[in-house]
């Protein structure tokens, strides 16, 4: 199906990987190599600022319950005075899905002062609005909470997770790997190797919400770290537990989200075979990945969509029947053990 959709040029390339908490069972690429690296779009949502959260926390410097307003001095406010941790990595603050603040901001400091001062769209806690806002304030706490950088706190991080794994931006050697994302008309410019987030880039390629590449085998290093972590083993993650209730649904009406992770849901890019247990997240350019303890398998799909202009629409598509096939294959011939 892969090749099919990159024969017909709905896709430039793609790279799958499957396997379970003990490795990697099959991995796939098609019109690239597999070690292709990919801007990951969203996936920085869980893969640098959940996990560097978790960190955090789990390190005692951070906990849920903290307010941004008490961290933040740009978070001001009687409408956001009680938004939470919690609420930003819920997607539950009330700040709006997205604005374009590239148009009016320059610098991480312009665009994290307009991010924190945009109007709510709702009172928090009410419902979930995935908001790229919300992790682009998020970012900036964790500088703080965690006193550095956002990319030296994801290396530290996930270097513990992976041989080669996902940075901010791209090492000049590695270049020639990166898989370009097409021609942006605001930069006027073919992009290779620069974030296709333009509220990203307006923050120099590095944010909470988007920013990180990457090739797959990185990803699926991480998510049998975080398969093994589920099944109670010790990881460098952190206590299982802990790890455990980062994958757990919110409690917010409505919503599929839990900690910065999506959760499966009947009609969600997971598809038909993956179980409720599931959990992942996908980024705008084509990518995702998704995990499932019951099952014990991961799969990762990077893709290039927006080169190819095809709609999110059919990327879903495309991912549901990755999954499915994945997943019915898998529940056939292995039983989670």
């Amino acid at each position: 199906m892969l090749a099919s959709c990159v024969a017909d040029q709905r896709l430039p390339c793609a790279v799958v990987e499957a396997g379970s908490s003990a490795g990697v069972v099959a991995s796939l690429a098609f019109g690239t190599s597999r070690d292709a690296i990919f801007d990951l779009a969203s996936l920085t949502k869980v893969l640098a600022t959940g996990l560097v959260t978790l960190r955090l926390i789990d390190e005692g410097r951070l906990n849920l319950d903290r307010r941004a307003a008490d961290v933040l001095a740009t978070w001001r406010g009687d409408d956001r005075a009680t938004i939470t941790v919690r609420d930003l990595l819920t997607h539950s603050s009330g700040l709006p899905a997205w604005l374009p603040l590239y148009d009016l901001h320059q610098g991480a400091e312009a665009m994290i002062a307009a991010s924190a001062a945009a109007a709510l769209i709702g009172p928090p806690r009410r419902a979930a609005v995935y908001s790229d806002l919300g992790f682009i304030v998020l970012g900036r706490l964790l500088e703080i909470a965690g006193d550095d950088t956002l990319p030296a706190l994801t290396a530290r991080t996930l270097g513990p997770l992976s041989a080669d794994p996902p940075i901010f931006g791209v090492r000049d050697g590695d270049r020639a790997r990166v898989v370009p994302t097409g021609v942006d008309g605001w930069r006027e410019r073919d992009l290779h190797g620069e974030v296709h987030d333009r509220n990203a880039a307006a923050m120099g390629g590095v944010a909470g919400h988007a920013g990180l590449f990457g090739h797959a085998g990185a990803l699926g290093e991480i998510a049998q770290v975080l398969l093994r972590a589920c099944r109670g083993q010790a990881t460098p993650l952190g206590p299982a537990g802990l790890v455990r209730a980062f994958t757990r649904r919110s409690a917010v009406p409505g919503s599929s989200r839990a900690l910065a992770w999506d959760t499966a849901r009947p009609q969600s890019s997971s598809g038909p075979s993956l179980t409720r247990r599931a959990f992942g997240h996908t980024g705008f350019t084509g990518t995702s990945m998704w995990i499932d303890p019951e099952l014990d398998v991961y799969v990762v799909l990077l893709t290039n969509r927006v080169a190819a202009s095809t709609s999110s629409d059919e990327m879903t598509r495309i991912r549901r029947r990755v999954h499915g096939a994945i997943g019915a294959a898998w529940g056939g011939s292995h039983d989670g053990g």
